[in-house]
């Protein structure tokens, strides 16, 4: 059963008024943002079985259902776009292990040391079989204008660029080579480089996509996973790159990365060019103080803490995201939505709660 009549959203996307906030300035009205959303959560919320981040076919349902329903649960919650892409696999080699979440989907996917441990050495880099963008199916991809609204886009979703290495090496593993070897941490940034900006290229050289999104996760809580100078050395020209890509076909960029970032924000601004940040946690960084310090640089998407998502009560969200609101719209360049994802162990009740305070605010604004 859906869960759709619980938020008093009306629909009406405009992709273009989104695109203010990535270039810095004021909408229309508050926009929202969210990286992805977990199948069960979509699933739950608008009553159908839905698409899981990437464009996997699974289940019985056709291809061309999953995508009508998940364009239906971004739509009607008054998003301006979906985030997609195809499955690209190759750097990803994951173990199964029980989904313990609330909505669970049963085994979910996780990334262990063991299991990312595939390229240590050079033998092994010779041997292995790195993907290729000519091999990645973007069929499904292009089915899915077909059934967009008017005034929606689709964000495509690439895979980051010191991820991707460490999915190749582990993290234990790409410490060691940077002192051991460090030509061969070279050669397969290279190779995570290579791809992944080709894999941009072909999503942004797209009419119906508006922007492209980067999934790269390079810090915990007090600081970066390799060193700020290694950031620069081996990943950054690389995320340039890829920056680069898409707006050579005007698709602004949005980087989403975790963890405390703070040493090399100015890099990812300056350098590298991102036009917006998303992921934020108040025991880092609170977003309301990011967009005091950097948002007159670069948009701030999303950002209500995933701690409160989690467990406070649907009142109590609905103040904490007004503060929120309160505190980040003056000046443009803001827009709603969660500090990370809309993960499956958010009560959906809660996720919507933010939702319609946002849409609330909206109405008691203009």
């Amino acid at each position: 059963m859906s869960m759709l009549e619980q938020v008093n959203i009306k629909p009406d996307p405009d992709f273009n008024e989104f695109l203010k906030i990535l270039q810095g300035e004021e909408s229309d009205r508050l926009r929202f943002y969210d990286f992805f959303a977990d199948k069960p959560i979509k699933d739950r919320i608008v009553g159908k079985p839905t698409l899981f981040s990437f464009l996997l076919p699974l289940g019985s349902e056709s291809m061309e259902t999953l995508i009508k329903n998940d364009i239906e649960f971004w739509y009607s919650l008054g998003y301006d776009y979906m985030p997609t892409a195809p499955l690209s696999g190759g750097f990803f080699n994951p173990e199964v292990v029980e989904d313990t979440a609330g909505l669970s989907k049963g085994p979910r996917w996780w990334l262990t040391e063991k299991s990312m441990r595939r390229v240590t050495n050079r033998e092994e880099f010779e041997a292995f079989e790195w993907p290729s963008i000519d091999r990645i199916d973007f069929s499904y991809f292009d089915l899915v204008p077909e059934f967009l609204p008017q005034g929606m886009k689709v964000i495509g979703q690439g895979s980051g660029i010191l991820e991707g290495v460490m999915w190749m090496m582990s993290h234990t593993g790409l410490a060691y080579a940077m002192a051991d070897d460090p030509e061969l941490v070279q050669m397969i940034f290279d190779r995570v480089g290579e791809f992944s900006v080709a894999f941009v290229e072909r999503m942004a050289r797209r009419d119906f996509v508006g922007a492209i999104q980067f999934g790269d996760d390079m810090g915990f809580k007090t600081g970066t996973l390799i060193s700020p100078r290694d950031l620069r050395k081996y990943a950054f020209p690389w995320h340039k790159k890829a920056v680069e890509a898409a707006k050579s076909h005007g698709k602004p960029f949005i980087l989403h990365s975790c963890g405390n970032l703070e040493k090399i924000m100015d890099d990812l601004i300056d350098e590298v060019g991102i036009d917006a940040k998303h992921s934020f946690e108040d025991v880092i960084v609170p977003v309301a103080e990011v967009k005091k310090r950097w948002g007159e640089r670069v948009a701030i998407l999303g950002g209500i803490d995933m701690d409160v998502l989690v467990r406070a009560a649907p009142d109590t969200i609905r103040k904490y995201t007004r503060e929120v609101i309160e505190s980040c719209v003056p000046g443009g360049g803001y827009a709603l939505g969660c500090g990370n994802t809309v993960a499956n162990y958010i009560p959906p009740e809660n996720f919507l709660a933010m939702l319609d305070e946002g849409w609330k605010w909206n109405q008691e604004s203009h």
